[in-house]
């Protein structure tokens, strides 16, 4: 996709300064690779944690610059102009503080828990507040910022699957850019920094922190974390959906309306229609969540 930015307007991301400050001895990260254009971090890193696991540990991160065939829920599309974007995704292989699998079920909180660290890192840096929009994209005031994709990546040698969490956030693109009329960018919502070094570090950071917390509970969004909130909590009162009116487009071509009224256990959305039925919709089961006018 062409710009009218330069790439002296939009500098590179520093990948020597952020393997320094995120990867060991200094940072909990195993390691960090910048690419300057890719199809998609999340096939590329997915792939490598395949074919060279021992190469790939825990906490490997993947970057780019561009990424030319990136996808989202439903395999839709998405791509940006050089260096406009945060495009970044992180391997995770879950055990608790024992050295135990975490059980697969909890698997289905790792976009959630990637979403929450994001719109809070953002927050953090920018002076913008994003939402979370179940079941996996960071909105502004309604507007998609950015979104999450977690893929499961299979075992090697009776190992339990890992995870491929990938994260693209709109960082200065234009009006003119944008991919759809109802996205919007961090240039846009006049954040307070577009420094794309700085976003990926407290991203990853945050992301890192929440990571160990819900492991160390052994998966389960429910138990709270040292400070006494627990994922599920801190997930659900970021969440914009929750309240709202919905309509859930579901495969099968039959749609579910009603009030979105919580997060189940697995981080699925329950929702109440108007005879006070509740249905638990799964984030594979919808092909399409949107707020219900009437």
């Amino acid at each position: 996709m062409r710009s009218r930015y330069s790439n002296l307007e939009r500098p590179g991301l520093d990948e020597a300064g952020l393997r320094e400050a995120l990867c060991s001895p200094r940072g909990p990260f195993s390691r960090l690779d910048l690419l300057e254009a890719t199809g998609s971090t999340n096939t590329d890193l997915a792939g490598h944690a395949t074919e060279e696991p021992a190469a790939w540990p825990d906490l490997s991160v993947l970057t780019a610059e561009e990424q030319t065939a990136g996808r989202g829920r439903m395999e839709r599309t998405w791509t940006a102009p050089e260096r406009s974007s945060l495009i970044v995704s992180v391997l995770l292989r879950p055990h608790n503080s024992e050295g135990r699998p975490l059980p697969t079920q909890s698997y289905a909180w790792m976009s959630l828990l990637a979403a929450l660290a994001l719109s809070e890192s953002i927050e953090e840096r920018t002076e913008i507040s994003p939402q979370l929009k179940w079941p996996n994209d960071v909105h502004v005031d309604g507007r998609k910022l950015a979104g999450v994709l977690a893929q499961l990546v299979p075992g090697a040698n009776g190992e339990p699957p890992a995870v491929v969490v990938g994260t693209g956030v709109n960082v200065s693109l234009t009006d003119q850019e944008l991919p759809v009329p109802t996205a919007t960018s961090l240039l846009l919502e006049y954040a307070a920094t577009t420094d794309r070094n700085v976003l990926l570090k407290a991203y990853l950071r945050r992301l890192e922190a929440h990571y160990r917390e819900f492991t160390a509970v052994d998966g389960d969004a429910s138990r709270p974390w040292r400070d006494g909130t627990s994922l599920l909590t801190r997930v659900s009162a970021r969440m914009a959906t929750l309240g709202q009116d919905v309509q859930a487009d579901l495969p099968n071509g039959s749609i579910i309306t009603g009030r979105a009224m919580n997060l189940d256990p697995h981080g699925a959305l329950v929702v109440r229609d108007e005879d006070g039925e509740r249905h638990t919709v799964s984030a594979g089961d919808v092909v399409h969540l949107r707020p219900l006018t009437r």
